[in-house]
């Protein structure tokens, strides 16, 4: 069904994208710097607003177009056909540029054509647009996190705490919650397999749980349920995955089959939604996160994309954020460092 929806939302995104632009170069749509004192519109589409990760950035978002005296219209989009009625919507509420985080990437080249036609400047933040091959969009701007070295992050920080615990590599088996197809997950995934095994962890003690239809908890905990039945054998687990939604499944799941928390060690990327269990009185398998930036991501996307507006500055093609290791124990101070609330 997925794949009849995507084809839909493609050819609908690429009639809306066949009218005429003169300028397509570093993802511009020929559009002019706006006159001095005209009040810019910009709209920030974002795939799933019931996700923390999203409601933080936008807050960031509006905060620094506020900041700077800019309209932020944010609308979520789950799907291809609502991308194209967003941006239908954007248009003709008289924005002139777009920041998105798609929730199918590969409907790119149709996005990118959709905002060039209606003279819309074109940026994407945490996951890149890619094309119908399947490769980055180089000449859309994009803000993402550099995905494979926070995956390197959670695979490290792993294998510290179960040197921590004395744990032999041999007798752990590791749950992999993967949204497959998707760029970002796929790099932070990598990233962390890579941490595991130059610490000594077995490749074949890792299996992934393609993780499907929502990204959310529950389908995470579905994924990982036949990994557990399957791999009976292992009394020990690790658990990463693209965000904390996907690991806080596999541990809930890990739970529900008697595995006690401190029998798991899982380690998220986001950390907000991580802090959830961090905050509970009895430990849980969810024994880290990575925080992001959603600061970062929301306020210079905007910062950004203001001064390409007014001024005719094209942003960088790529900028990358880092991230910072959380626990039960430094989670309160690095989340208020980056002005979220724990």
């Amino acid at each position: 069904m997925l794949k009849w929806v995507s084809a839909i939302a493609l050819g609908s995104l690429l009639l809306l994208g066949c009218g005429s632009s003169t300028d397509t170069a570093s993802g511009t749509a020929g559009s002019q710097p706006a006159p001095a004192g005209e009040k810019i519109k910009i709209g920030f589409v974002v795939k799933q607003m019931d996700d923390t990760w999203f409601q933080q950035e936008t807050k960031f978002a509006k905060e620094k177009a506020a900041e700077l005296n800019v309209e932020l219209l944010v609308q979520e989009a789950k799907n291809g056909e609502a991308v194209l009625s967003t941006l239908e919507s954007m248009v003709t509420q008289g924005a002139k540029g777009v920041i998105i985080c798609a929730p199918e990437v590969q409907l790119g080249t149709a996005i990118k054509q959709a905002a060039e036609s209606r003279n819309m400047k074109l940026m994407s933040v945490d996951d890149r647009l890619v094309d119908t091959a399947g490769k980055p969009i180089a000449d859309i701007p994009h803000l993402g996190i550099s995905a494979f070295n926070i995956g390197k992050l959670v695979g490290q920080a792993i294998s510290d705490e179960m040197k921590v615990r004395g744990w032999k590599p041999e007798e752990v088996g590791a749950i992999v919650i993967l949204k497959e197809g998707l760029e970002t997950a796929e790099q932070r995934v990598g990233g962390a397999k890579e941490g595991l095994t130059q610490n000594g962890f077995l490749a074949s003690n890792i299996f992934i749980g393609p993780w499907k239809g929502a990204v959310d908890i529950a389908a995470a905990s579905d994924a990982a349920n036949a990994i557990i039945t399957r791999e009976s054998k292992f009394k020990k687990w690790v658990v990463f995955s693209s965000n904390d939604d996907g690991v806080m499944g596999a541990v809930r799941s890990l739970e529900n089959a008697g595995v006690s928390a401190d029998a798991v060690i899982g380690v998220g990327i986001n950390g907000t939604t991580a802090a959830q269990d961090f905050k509970k009185d009895k430990p849980t398998g969810v024994f880290a996160s990575v925080l992001l930036s959603p600061r970062t991501h929301g306020a210079q996307t905007v910062e950004m994309m203001t001064a390409w507006l007014r001024d005719n500055k094209t942003p960088e093609m790529e900028t990358y954020t880092a991230g910072t290791v959380i626990n039960r124990k430094n989670y309160v101070e690095a989340m208020k460092a980056e002005g979220v609330e724990p």
